[in-house]
This record gives structure tokens, sequence and C-alpha cells, in this order.
């Protein structure tokens, strides 16, 4: 299916991803965890769901220390794009666009556009030079102006429509960067699908982030126009003051079960693309998944604490897996009570996402509320499921067609919305967003 119907350059000293000195600031164990999962469910996604959630069980990063100042600001240039690795913020603001032009010089430019704003964004400075003449439009829109940048990042990726025929790239796509299959479950709206391209805007700020959507779209006028967008949030540092795992909406502890991202070689295996996976350009960059699951709030909140449990094969309170006592217990899938029956229910969201333990992913998704669904008159809340991998067959479709057909959690999510990217690998200083594609 194509959008339509769904739905030079020296070396950086820094990298915009944790392991690479953040912020000169160092990062709390915790905020690694909160790297992803940020909001909640670890639900996988999937067709039914497997959301966020993903819980495996595993161990935590172990990384210790000062929490990340809300007023520092992540490094743009690096070898991976930022908002992959980097400790999750509290707001985010997504964006989906469509490309309106049809010359490949037309793109080139506007990611030359885009690189130079999104290095002004991220570091808190206004975009453009025209922003103090009384006698033309300002060239920022202003509402970010005396902000902090609020640990603001942006990353950029291309869908699978980027490769038709309108600017003769198709032999450039990976072979793996294409719209998912359907999944048992799905109800997707094709309001909520594709794009040539997404800007993902993350920031302790929602502000902030908006700022910066606002911006890039105000750019792309004439080249690309937006073809669906989602806020979504997390709860933050303030409310928080113990920078605990986040929540779901469904009161459920999401982001306990993904890898450690201060793990570089354990990265290299789960997220970044390497030489012989595909394309050359794509080398340093990665897949990402985007699925918006609407929960079924009102059904979820008539259920028994016992059902909630055992729909998510953890305890609510302490986020440990059934039967353990920590959060960051291991999963013990074999486990059982006097009986011989099995602690972990094997069709809970924990045990499916699971497996056998050997296919992973990267999560990084936010909770959205939508307000309230005028033909249903109930809750349009859930979460927009964020995943980054190095295979998006092998590892996401592989782990969402398991949970698609037996979760548990099925019964109180539905998958409405579904998109795919190819992300670029960082961008180096004097370069520009997919230079390696298009320079």
């Amino acid at each position: 299916m194509n959008k339509h119907d769904k739905d030079k350059q020296p070396t950086p000293t820094t990298n915009s991803e944790p392991s690479q000195k953040l912020l000169d600031t160092k990062v709390s164990r915790r905020d690694m965890l909160r790297l992803t999962g940020a909001t909640g469910l670890g639900l996988l996604l999937g067709g039914g769901a497997m959301g966020s959630l993903l819980s495996r069980g595993g161990t935590a990063a172990k990384a210790p220390v000062a929490p990340v100042q809300a007023d520092s600001s992540i490094p743009f240039y690096a070898n991976h794009q930022a908002g992959i690795l980097t400790p999750a913020q509290n707001f985010l603001y997504f964006a989906a666009f469509d490309l309106t032009t049809t010359k490949l010089s037309d793109v080139k430019k506007l990611l030359q556009e885009w690189t130079t704003a999104a290095a002004a964004l991220t570091t808190g400075r206004l975009v453009g030079n025209t922003n103090d003449s009384p006698n033309l439009p300002p060239s920022d829109t202003g509402e970010a102006d005396g902000l902090t940048p609020s640990r603001c990042t942006l990353t950029f990726g291309v869908g699978p429509s980027f490769f038709d025929e309108r600017f003769g790239l198709a032999g450039q796509r990976p072979s793996s960067l294409a719209d998912l299959p359907p999944f048992v479950g799905d109800n997707l709206d094709p309001a909520w699908c594709g794009g040539d391209l997404c800007v993902q805007a993350c920031a302790d700020d929602l502000q902030v982030a908006f700022h910066a959507i606002r911006n890039l779209a105000r750019i792309a006028r004439g080249t690309a126009v937006l073809r669906w967008t989602q806020e979504g949030f997390q709860r933050t540092g303030e409310a928080d003051p113990k920078n605990g795992t986040p929540r779901n909406l469904l009161g459920f502890k999401d982001g306990t079960g993904n890898p450690d991202v201060t793990d570089e070689a354990e990265m290299n295996k789960i997220v970044w693309q390497g030489s012989g996976d595909g394309p050359a350009w794509m080398n340093g960059g990665t897949y990402m998944a985007v699925r918006r699951v609407r929960f079924r709030i009102e059904v979820w909140d008539r259920s028994s604490l016992s059902d909630q449990e055992a729909t998510f094969g953890r305890h609510r309170q302490s986020g440990a897996p059934i039967g353990a006592r920590d959060e960051f217990d291991k999963l013990d899938l074999k486990a059982a009570d006097a009986s011989g029956k099995p602690l972990i229910p094997a069709d809970s969201h924990s045990a499916l996402a699971h497996g056998d333990g050997t296919v992973k992913m990267l999560r990084r998704s936010y909770s959205y509320s939508g307000g309230l669904n005028a033909k249903t008159g109930q809750l349009d809340a859930g979460l927009l499921f964020i995943s980054f991998q190095r295979d998006l067959v092998k590892q996401f479709v592989t782990i969402q067609q398991r949970l698609s057909r037996n979760d548990r959690l099925n019964e109180y999510m539905v998958h409405v919305g579904s998109a795919v990217f190819a992300c670029f690998p960082g961008v180096r200083e004097g370069g520009f967003i997919g230079d390696t594609l298009l320079g």
C-alpha cells in the first residue's frame, strides 16, 4: 500500500547520545531507562498489543549519576541522530509530511534548510536572520523566544513512499523498508498512517517541541505539507523526583525491559545499521516503527487488579514480574505455583514480548490524549508507540506478529495508526540531513 492508500566535514568530537557525554552532563540510571519507554506501556504495538510495553525482563542500564538539566542542549551534529538513544524527554511532537514536489533538487534544498534550522532550534536560537526587521515577516515564529533548549532533539526519517517513481531513488530503498503487513486486530485509519518524511521533536517543554515542528513546516511550504501530527507526554521530572520508570495510561511501568543504551556493542547489534546490512547511505542509521494505539480505557478500568496484572505479567505497583519483588528482576517464564501453573501467563504481554529473549528492539514511546471520541463518547487516549531497530522485519514484525495473535492486552487496545521510516545517520558539521543519500 502506498502513502495515499494507507491510511569537507570534520569528525565531531561529541555525539548526540548518552554515551557521548550528552550535554556534558552525567545521565542517571533512570534517565537511561526513561530513554525509551518513556511513555508507559511498553506496548509494543501490535495489532493488538504490541505496544511499547515490551516488558522483556532483563537488566537495567547501569549508569548512576546526576539528572539531566532541563536547560541543557543536545548536540545536533553527531555520528548518530539524537532522539534515539537520548534519555526520553518529557514531551513529544511527532509530524509526518507528504512531499508536494517531483523535483529531487527541491527535496535536497528542503533538507539543507531543515538542517540549518534544526541546528538553531536544538540550541535555543531563533531560526533565520530576519527577526528584527519591522518591514519583513519574522523568519522565526517566536513562541519559544527566551526559552531554554529544554534538551530539544529533532530526528528525521524517510518513509517507503519516498522511494517511489517521483525521484528516481527506487534502487536506493532498503529491502526491509516497506509498509508493515496487516496484523490481527488492526483497525487502521489512513489519517494516522504513512508519510514521505517524518520529524520526531522531543523536549522537556511542549512549547519548545511544538515550535520546532511549526517552523520546520513553515520552511517546507511549497515543497512538503503536514500529513499527520501527534503530541505525546510522560510524567515530568518535577512530578517524580525519584525519577522512576514512567507509567503508561493503564497504570503500569513502561520501559523496564529496554536494552542498555550505554552498551555500544548492544546498540550496534540492536539499533544501528552496519556495513553489509543494506545500502551504504544507511550505515549508522536505524529504522523507526510508529504505531498509534488507542486504549479501551473504560473497559480496562472495570477490570480487577489481578486480571490487569495477569494481562501484563507484572505487578502494577512495583513493576516486578509476577512472583518477583523488584522491577528489574529477571523475567522467569518457567516459575510456577504449587499446582504447577505458570506464575506469568504464557499469553501475557511480558511473556509474548520477551519470547525466547533473542529478538529485541529499542522502545521510545509516549502517551497521548486526544480528548473525547465524538462517535463513542469515550476517551481517545493511548500510546504513540515508537521503536528503533536495525531490521524492521526481523525485529519489529517478528515481535508484533506474535503479540497481535495472542496477547491478552489486545482486549484493551486497538491499533489505529501505522508508519515506518528509515532514520538517516547523524549529520556532520558542514553536511546536511540525508546527505549520504542525496549529497
